[in-house]
């Protein structure tokens, strides 16, 4: 049995974006931050890591190892991100063909540190997720108080929705549309139209199961589909934070923020950027209280095949309550319109 949630620590933290592999990366954000090489800072410190460790850097096994040691020992905290929930899951996504690669002993170890992390981290006075605070989903969660592991809760949670979307034939139709378009929807140079039973299917699932809504994100349909990630996509994310009224602040990860600016087709991620037109270290949503601490770092490696590594991708961190971001390149800048 395991906890869901987490109690944030009420000390000064250093709140880490997605590290996805890279292990020099954060090991410089940590000499920048102050640490040492055990982990601990002089200002007594502690680090909170915001979820997606692994996957397209080029040492995820390094980075779990590392960020493990830190909480095994009490230094650090860490909440799970998407990409972790995808491996316990024993989902081949892009980009993780690392584990799979891994010894059966080592698989486990990864996994079994995985499954001790919780999905949200909270105090009175902050909250740390890696997508999305959405109040419904947050309840949901709390009130299962305790669960088995991850992957079986989450099952039984989308056969609770599949219940839902047999009525209206939904089920029925998105099979027929798989069977008609289900080798093309990952083939980047076939055309591929809005799929209307996929669609709401993916999206019901999305929003209704908790955990995917705090772990990934709110979406809504897309008006067209688009490319990332290998496959043909239907539902753009939602800026949840527009409608985030809390008082509390919250800071996430997951959203593949630019400190500088890059195409992200060069990436292959054609969706939306849901920062366009906000300066890359301001505060966002209704009340100014929601920060995305994510910069992209997870597009590293592109920038490596060309000699580029870190120019424009970034490893960020959020120093709380100083509301500073520390960058692996050695920048230290205020963020902005916090609380407007």
């Amino acid at each position: 049995m395991k906890e869901l949630t987490g109690q944030l620590t009420k000390g000064p933290l250093d709140i880490v974006g997605d590290v996805h592999g890279e292990l020099e990366a954060l090991k410089n954000l940590l000499k920048n931050l102050g640490y040492n090489n055990q982990g601990e800072h002089s200002e007594g410190r502690r680090l909170i890591f915001v979820g997606d460790l692994v996957d397209r850097g080029p040492d995820s096994p390094g980075v779990v190892s590392l960020v493990r040691d830190l909480v095994e020992s009490g230094r650090a905290f860490a909440i799970i991100g998407n990409h972790e929930l995808n491996l316990l899951r024993d989902l081949h996504k892009e980009g993780n063909g690392w584990f799979w690669e891994c010894s059966s002993v080592e698989q486990i170890i990864i996994k079994t540190f995985f499954g001790t992390l919780p999905l949200l981290l909270s105090n009175e006075n902050l909250r740390v997720v890696h997508a999305a605070w959405y109040g419904p989903a947050v309840e949901k969660l709390v009130g299962f108080t305790k669960a088995g592991s991850l992957p079986e809760l989450f099952h039984e949670l989308e056969k609770e929705i599949n219940k839902t979307l047999e009525t209206g034939g939904w089920l029925e139709g998105a099979a027929k549309e798989k069977a008609e378009w289900g080798d093309k929807i990952k083939n980047k140079n076939t055309k591929v139209p809005n799929l209307p039973h996929i669609q709401h299917c993916e999206e019901m699932r999305q929003n209704l199961n908790p955990l995917k809504a705090l772990n990934s994100g709110l979406e809504c349909k897309a008006d067209k589909p688009f490319w990332t990630n290998g496959k043909w996509r239907f539902l753009n994310r939602l800026k949840w934070w527009d409608d985030y009224n809390d008082e509390t602040p919250v800071v996430v990860g997951h959203y593949w923020r630019q400190y500088l600016p890059f195409e992200k087709n060069w990436v292959e991620k054609d969706d939306p950027n849901l920062f366009a037109g906000i300066e890359p270290t301001a505060w966002v949503g209704k009340r100014g209280n929601v920060y995305c601490v994510d910069y992209s770092v997870g597009a590293r490696s592109q920038e490596r095949l060309h000699g580029r590594a870190g120019e424009r991708t970034k490893l960020g961190a959020l120093r709380w309550p100083e509301r500073e971001l520390v960058l692996d390149t050695g920048e230290t800048v205020a963020t902005q319109g916090f609380e407007n």
